[in-house]
């Protein structure tokens, strides 16, 4: 079997090169080495896997099959092998993690120093952004969403409820008055968070069940962050998250408006790629955010 190996390994390298000596550089082999093990896999198999001339070789059409096959094999074969590494060893190298802004400046980058201490082979590349960036193509290990997930093939893991709330300032409601029940919101100068579906549609749950009422004003920012600001400066009332606004309440510079209807809750969710083998610093990362986050939600209260 480990011949086998040997030279499905020295067929795969001749295929990406396409050509032996080529190859046999890159394998520190002899071009007649090469050759040899081709022709016994060739025999072996029972099928010519090359097409040759003088000039170049290119792979037949059965080659073209056993490549798509050996290539994934081999490839197989070293993420196992890392993975026995990896799992041996400790969290080690660069973690690449998306964030969304407002919570990764209020609440992950405060934490992070913590879990560098513990962790001192790992490096964070730490990206602030509201937008859901697509962790395969984009490169990232982990991302923190917070919100309902579309269907993905992504594992989420919920660390804590989202809980939203509708606030404002005592300077605004004084002047415009303090709206009583959903439709007063039409009266008032909304502010809406660009990256949320549906921005202008807000939903509550009241007494007589689910409400649905469409909002405007004259302020949209994709940063949940800027919108806190805008609102505690008085310029009009936000569908924000207990987690960004609960320590404004509990100091008096926002007020709860609607209490008794409260906005459909989501979650805060750590997201990665599906894989056979979870590597450690990953693992380990996911570890500290659910330890992290689900305590510090025991804190987001708007009393």
């Amino acid at each position: 079997m480990t011949g086998n190996f040997s030279e499905m390994s020295v067929f795969v390298r001749v295929a990406q090169e396409g050509s032996f000596s080529a190859a046999a550089r890159r394998l520190d082999l002899t071009p007649s080495a090469v050759s040899k093990q081709i022709g016994r896999l060739e025999e072996r198999l029972g099928a010519r896997l090359f097409n040759r001339t003088t000039r170049q070789i290119s792979l037949t059409d059965v080659g073209q099959a056993f490549f798509a096959r050996a290539d994934r094999i081999l490839s197989d074969l070293a993420e196992a092998e890392r993975a026995v590494t990896d799992m041996a060893g400790n969290p080690r190298g660069l973690l690449r993690v998306s964030v969304p802004v407002a919570f990764g400046r209020m609440h992950l980058a405060p934490r992070l120093p913590s879990f560098l201490a513990a962790n001192p082979e790992v490096q964070i590349d730490l990206t602030l952004n509201d937008r859901f960036a697509d962790l395969v193509e984009e490169g990232f290990d982990l991302a923190l969403r917070i919100g309902e997930l579309a269907d993905s093939s992504l594992i989420a893991r919920k660390l804590a409820p989202n809980r939203r709330i509708v606030v404002a300032a005592e300077s605004y409601l004084e002047a415009h008055g303090r709206p009583q029940r959903p439709p007063d919101l039409l009266d008032h100068n909304c502010l809406t968070y660009t990256y949320r579906a549906q921005r202008h549609d807000w939903e509550f749950h009241g007494p007589q069940g689910r409400e649905q009422i469409r909002v405007n004003g004259n302020l949209e920012a994709n940063d949940a962050g800027a919108l806190r600001e805008a609102v505690l400066a008085g310029l009009g009332v936000a569908l924000l998250p207990l987690w960004l606004v609960g320590e404004d309440i509990r100091d008096g510079r926002l007020e709860v408006v609607l209490p008794d209807y409260p906005a459909p809750d989501s979650a805060i969710y750590a997201v990665y790629a599906p894989g056979r083998f979870l590597s450690p610093k990953v693992r380990r990362f996911v570890d500290f955010l659910v330890e992290e986050v689900t305590a510090l939600a025991r804190t987001w209260t708007a009393e």
